[in-house]
């Protein structure tokens, strides 16, 4: 039920489950109890690790329209524990986006409170009373236990439709899921998602993208006009040359006509000096490049080269490894148009 509540300063509000409206990203049409990316149990041989990221919400948003000139929330998340290399927001916090003449724009944040599990945020005020096309994005790293959005009391809101008609399945490591991005809507998958105006499915779960057998059927069981398989830094060159093949071949033998877009490892800032890392990433990319060339009767492949991912100053992560705002741009700068052409030639754009 609605509850009645004061924003800062401001007029009562109502807030509203948002369980009630739609979701954009999501990978199956059955909704999952809570805000979790697949439904608990549907995959019991997935990896623990992996079972766990996919709690975490993260590329899932709101999609809501309403007329209200404040906007705000209250949420909680299952711990209010902070990655070292991750802002707040980013992590357990929400990001509000809102079209305007068909751009979408930045709007506001749910800030999460130092150490809360549970935050009551004004994100936007001061708008006018006009009709507005909203979008907000979920938390990256945590699992959301409730949600709710709260609107001048009579103001309306109401679940708009998905706002992108193609679909494109995105599997990878921790820079899928969105570290480190500074909010959840600068993750590269939903900057891209609003640039080319396709629903990304971030099947992003840090550190546990090793392509398992059982990950390669999610992936491919997710029903998409195309997929991206972004998973090579979380998996050994071992690894890569016993799955590899299969991944790409599970996804090619339930999607015949589907590109499939292959993302080299990043060049880890990490190994401008650091030699193992070096040799590592190295060995990565030639295994990754290696099963490919093997996959002859594979169509419609698309692979996207490292070499440009990060540029070559080092100043593109936060630690070495995981881009900041800065990284994910320069990602895009390379992954975009390549994309765009690989959809625009399978009429998907």
């Amino acid at each position: 039920m609605p509850g009645v509540a004061r924003a800062q300063s401001g007029p009562p509000l109502v807030f509203t489950d948002a369980a009630r409206l739609p979701l954009v990203g999501r990978a199956f049409p059955e909704r999952p109890s809570g805000w979790h990316r697949i439904a608990p149990g549907s995959y019991p041989d997935l990896p623990a690790a992996v079972k766990e990221r996919l709690t975490n919400p993260a590329g899932l948003a709101l999609s809501f329209t309403t007329n209200s000139p404040i906007i705000a929330a209250r949420w909680c998340t299952a711990d209010a524990k902070q990655n070292p290399n991750m802002a707040p927001i980013a992590q357990r916090g929400l990001d509000l986006y809102i079209r305007r003449g068909g751009t979408w724009l930045w709007a506001g944040v749910g800030r999460p409170g130092d150490g809360t599990v549970c935050n009551d945020e004004t994100l936007v005020l001061n708008m006018d009373d006009s009709e507005k096309e909203c979008l907000l994005y979920l938390p990256l790293y945590k699992e959301l236990r409730s949600l709710e959005i709260g609107v001048t009391a009579r103001s309306s809101l109401k679940g708009a439709a998905n706002p992108f008609r193609k679909r494109v399945a995105l599997y990878g490591s921790s820079i899928v899921q969105g570290a480190s991005a500074s909010r959840p809507g600068m993750a590269y998958p939903a900057r891209l998602s609003r640039h080319l105006g396709v629903d990304i499915i971030n099947l992003g779960v840090s550190g546990s993208a090793r392509m398992e057998p059982a990950a390669a059927r999610l992936v491919a069981d997710v029903d998409a006009d195309a997929y991206m398989l972004d998973c090579v830094p979380n998996t050994s060159p071992e690894l890569i040359a016993q799955r590899a093949g299969n991944l790409i071949r599970t996804v090619r033998s339930r999607r015949p006509h589907a590109p499939i877009i292959i993302v080299m490892s990043i060049i880890r800032g990490l190994t401008h000096f650091n030699r193992v890392w070096a040799e590592n990433m190295v060995r990565q990319n030639a295994a990754m490049l290696a099963e490919i060339k093997k996959l002859t009767d594979v169509e419609r492949l698309t692979v996207i080269p490292a070499d440009e991912l990060l540029g070559h100053d080092g100043e593109a992560t936060v630690d070495g490894t995981h881009p900041s705002d800065l990284g994910f741009d320069r990602m895009l700068r390379v992954i975009e148009p390549i994309v765009a052409s690989a959809l625009k030639q399978n009429g998907i754009l």
